[in-house]
């Protein structure tokens, strides 16, 4: 490696100006790697395509399961040793994700789509009695946690409960993992987790046809979920889920008001929302990184990386890779070919993948036959983002439409 190029590699998820704009950092990145950091721990940075493929595909070295070490002592204290879909490996992931996939088939998705169209109708009507559009209040925010929310058998008046624990939990990303948990961050953990164990036991008594039931429910073979393990699926489900859609609906948005003969395309061809979503996707990944560890010493293009190191593969910047993608700055909504890895890829392909670009086209159809002036509402504002590096997304969008 040249050291001259590993001292201009800048990583650092807590620093508020990386987090607002890291896809300068990538560019540095992506002339080479994997490059290693030492900071509060070892870690690994893979940001070119084939580079970032070949760890997510390869879970023998590159494993899911976390160490246990003061920067996973976190997770420990929320989900002990219980196994989960997103920390784990095979043969236990396959097991897991065997199971709670019941709940992502195609058929079960479909039937979610007309509600979710009239859900966004309702939030736009909302909005339009107002002559005003705050997109994430408004749309992008309350949209995701709705339909989860609504899968989940939860009530409508308990919407925003769902949604204040999310943003908690998700805020506490910008903390180091080596400082405590914050109090609130640990106080809306305990909360949503005794919310759902008394939902776990009132549908094993009580079942429906909600998405709690059908894992409560849920046997393969002679091997069911645990409940600690239904807790475990459901709380990622919360953070993931609600989050990266809502994520994608503002990036996405914030995209088009900046590249306005894109945004004119669209509005004169609305068949070509679908391609238009995975380029959103692709320019500006909801989820940023992944995270994987060291298993064993690896090398890796000449690259020594020691066990137990934390490994990103960075999904941003193997979405922003010219050796992938020409002209990978540009936002194109006809781009074609398109094989971002937004959703991730290998075994741990975002299951829910199919459920968010559902809720984003309705979102953003939406959007586009009811307002059809819709715009930035000023152009050269400067955005804020919330929640962590990680979950990359608008704290507010202001848009105009008439």
């Amino acid at each position: 490696m040249n050291d001259s190029a590993a001292n201009q590699i800048y990583f650092n998820p807590y620093d508020e100006s990386f987090r607002a704009n890291p896809y300068p950092h990538y560019v540095n990145m992506l002339a080479g790697g994997p490059w290693m950091i030492e900071s509060m721990i070892p870690m690994a940075i893979f940001a070119r395509y084939a580079d970032v493929l070949a760890v997510l595909r390869d879970p023998e070295r590159f494993s899911s399961v976390q160490p246990t070490s003061p920067m996973t002592a976190r997770r420990q204290e929320v989900f002990g040793d219980t196994a989960t879909v997103l920390f784990s490996d095979p043969p236990v992931h396959t097991r897991l994700r065997r199971i709670v996939s019941r709940a992502f088939t195609a058929r079960r998705i479909r039937d979610l789509e007309p509600g979710i169209r009239i859900l966004t109708a309702q939030l736009l009507d909302k909005a339009a009695a107002r002559g005003e559009l705050e997109l994430m209040a408004d749309l992008a925010v309350p949209l995701p946690v709705m339909v989860i929310a609504g899968m989940l058998g939860v009530p409508a008046e308990l919407y925003e409960t769902f949604k204040k624990w999310s943003d908690i939990i998700v805020e506490g990303d910008n903390e180091p993992p080596t400082l405590p948990m914050p109090r609130a961050v640990k106080a809306a953990f305990d909360e949503l987790v005794d919310y759902l164990h008394k939902q776990v036991d009132y549908r094993r008594k009580n079942p429906g046809d909600d998405l709690i039931s059908l894992l409560v429910a849920a046997h393969e073979e002679s091997d069911a979920l645990s409940e600690a393990e239904v807790i475990a699926f459901i709380v990622i489900l919360l953070l993931a889920g609600n989050e990266t859609t809502t994520n994608l609906i503002g990036n996405g948005m914030l995209a088009l008001g900046r590249n306005p003969e894109q945004f004119e395309l669209l509005r004169r061809n609305p068949d070509l929302l679908p391609g238009a979503i995975e380029e959103m996707l692709r320019y500006d990944s909801p989820a940023q990184s992944a995270v994987r560890f060291a298993r064993g010493d690896i090398e890796f293009n000449g690259v020594r990386i020691r066990n137990g190191s934390f490994v990103f593969p960075v999904l941003a910047a193997a979405n922003r890779d010219p050796a992938q993608f020409p002209e990978p700055d540009r936002f194109d909504i006809t781009r074609d070919p398109n094989d971002h890895l937004a959703f991730g890829a290998g075994n741990h392909y975002c299951i829910g993948a199919a459920l968010g670009r559902m809720e984003a086209t309705a979102a953003i159809g939406g959007l586009l036959d009811r307002f059809p002036g819709l715009r930035l509402a000023d152009p050269a504002v400067r955005p804020a983002y919330k929640g962590s590096y990680f979950l990359r997304g608008l704290a507010d969008l202001r848009m105009a439409i008439e």
